[in-house]
């Protein structure tokens, strides 16, 4: 605190700001840049592809940060204990040199940085653009879930091979493994979906956040809970493909949608199905809440719904 006091006695408001940029940007400018190089060429570990949603997610946060800039220089200075510790933590783990340290200390020091500057205050003011760092920040997450997505791969595995049944092609399943035509596909646990279904629930949140609708509970869970649908059955339709095109010896096809930009044009297509499902969710609960006889819950519906709250349509 006396330190803080020290250079801000020297310092303009902003040009202490401009500092702690400054550095923030010399310490990990070339930890995010070798994430996005990852993501954008494929070149990175296949964990570490499971976040490439930070593409858009980070530039998401920093302008949200950037737009409270007002609200933030308003906060009084306070100092919360916890904020050194992380600063702590996070320095140290910068300095242990192992990259799932050093991308784990970037959240630390950015919330570390929030409380000790404005303390739990500042933390509450950024803690969406804090989560989305955190959730877009790889880690060996998807690496310790995997082994527990056996169930999921099963029903994917069966529910393609009874759709290609349907279709008149003779399909045996057996556990994860599709038989076609003396031809195996095999729904690997980096198949299942993992990947789409984190990046679904990461831009359903930002979409969310964008619409103002993330303080009302329904509309967060109805929508959540129809995104998650909505990434299972893309899988399993995906799956239904590759089988088929495997099974009917179309290799060029499975290794576009497989490999290559088939797969991107195929998540962006499910991606672009959020929007209007949430501008429908949205009327939805407006025309409810509009219609909703006396003796309702108003007064839940106003905290849910602000009759002034900033939305942006989509």
């Amino acid at each position: 605190m006396i330190i803080r006091r020290q250079v801000k006695h020297w310092l303009s408001p902003q040009l202490f700001s401009l500092l702690i940029v400054s550095i923030l940007g010399l310490l990990y400018a070339p930890v995010v840049l070798h994430w996005l190089d990852g993501w954008l060429h494929k070149n990175i570990s296949t964990e570490h592809e499971y976040f490439s949603h930070g593409i858009i997610g980070l530039p998401f946060a920093a302008y949200i940060a950037w737009k409270q800039r007002k609200l933030w220089q308003r906060l009084p200075d306070i100092t919360h204990p916890l904020g050194a510790v992380l600063l702590l933590v996070g320095g140290v783990f910068y300095l242990s040199g192992l990259s799932e340290w050093v991308n784990l200390s970037f959240s630390a020091i950015l919330i570390g940085l929030c409380l000790w500057l404005k303390g739990i205050p500042g933390l509450k003011l950024q803690r969406f653009p804090l989560l989305l760092v955190f959730l877009a920040t790889p880690t060996l997450v998807p690496y310790l879930i995997a082994p527990y997505t056996f169930p999921l791969q099963s029903f994917i595995a069966g529910t393609a091979g009874f759709i290609l049944n349907q279709l008149g092609m003779t399909v045996t399943v057996d556990g994860i493994n599709i038989y076609i035509e003396e031809r195996i596909v095999e729904v690997a646990p980096y198949c299942a979906g993992l990947k789409m279904l984190l990046t679904t629930l990461y831009v359903s949140l930002m979409l969310l956040y964008w619409t103002g609708a993330l303080s009302s509970r329904r509309i967060t869970t109805s929508f959540l809970s129809i995104a998650v649908l909505i990434s299972v059955s893309g899988n399993i339709v995906r799956n239904t493909l590759l089988a088929y095109f495997h099974g009917t010896d179309q290799e060029g096809a499975f290794h576009w949608l497989h490999d290559s930009w088939g797969g991107d044009i195929f998540s962006g297509i499910l991606l672009l199905l959020l929007i209007p499902i949430l501008n429908w969710i949205n009327s939805y609960f407006s025309e409810t809440a509009l219609t909703q006889p006396e003796g309702g819950n108003y007064e839940e519906d106003r905290r849910e719904n602000p009759p002034n709250s900033d939305r942006h349509n989509l």
